[in-house]
């Protein structure tokens, strides 16, 4: 069978010649997630672009000429909260024509998570960056209330099939924070005695029969994610 000549012509010796229209820019918008052990927030920082001026935005910038997807997305982060190795997770392309006032962008979002405690002493001020519970979002610029939908949505489905939680976590935890985690992940409020039966089905934490120290209340027993017994379990097909 013979193939019509615009399938035959390889693309490199036309790719030169595409007009200007069809020229876009690469952009990666980042949904950073603050946890706290009640609450969780979403860094924000204010537009200055018509027509969205003083509207709030995710923080985002155009992917650089000598970097790729990754590296953008690192470079972006440590810009803007001055930290390095985060958690980072790629989530979805956004393309529609008509989503940047100024021309052709689409758009690779990706979510981090950081415990914002730790770290906010060491974060920029609010004239650079604002930390809103992601209960309060409601518009943003752009299409970015979208893309922080989007992102939510991702990081809910993944703490429930895979261990990302565990990120946000002192190295040992009780069992009472690690609910108090999934339950601020989630928005929804779980039941004590069913959340602990699940975990104890799981067989990925170490007891390290420590309790709690400098604490006004009973000390609870402290655990810790075991990650080679994890990664062992999927090995053998676990499901989370």
């Amino acid at each position: 069978m013979k193939l019509n000549k615009s399938v035959e012509e390889n693309i490199n010796s036309w790719i030169s010649q595409i007009n200007v229209e069809y020229k876009l820019a690469l952009s990666v918008d980042c949904v950073i997630f603050g946890y706290t052990t009640r609450d969780m927030f979403v860094a924000l920082t204010k537009c200055d672009m018509p027509p969205f001026e003083g509207d709030y935005s995710l923080v985002g910038d155009i992917v650089q000429p000598s970097e790729n997807l990754d590296q953008a997305a690192n470079r972006i982060l440590q810009e803007r909260t001055g930290l390095t190795n985060v958690y980072l997770e790629q989530v979805q392309t956004f393309s529609e024509t008509n989503r940047h006032p100024l021309g052709r962008v689409v758009t690779v979002a990706y979510y981090s998570l950081i415990k914002l405690n730790e770290y906010y002493d060491k974060l920029p001020g609010e004239d650079f960056l604002i930390w809103r519970n992601i209960k309060d979002v409601d518009t943003l610029a752009f299409d970015h209330k979208e893309i922080f939908d989007v992102c939510l949505s991702r990081l809910q489905k993944q703490v429930k099939e895979q261990p990302v939680g565990f990120n946000l976590l002192p190295k040992k935890f009780t069992l009472n924070q690690l609910q108090e985690l999934y339950e601020v992940i989630l928005g929804v409020e779980l039941d004590k005695r069913n959340f602990r039966r699940k975990l104890k089905s799981l067989n990925i934490l170490q007891d390290h029969d420590e309790l709690q120290t400098d604490v006004s209340h009973r000390p609870a027993k402290l655990y810790s994610f075991n990650k080679k017994l994890y990664e062992q379990r999927v090995a053998d097909n676990f499901l989370f």
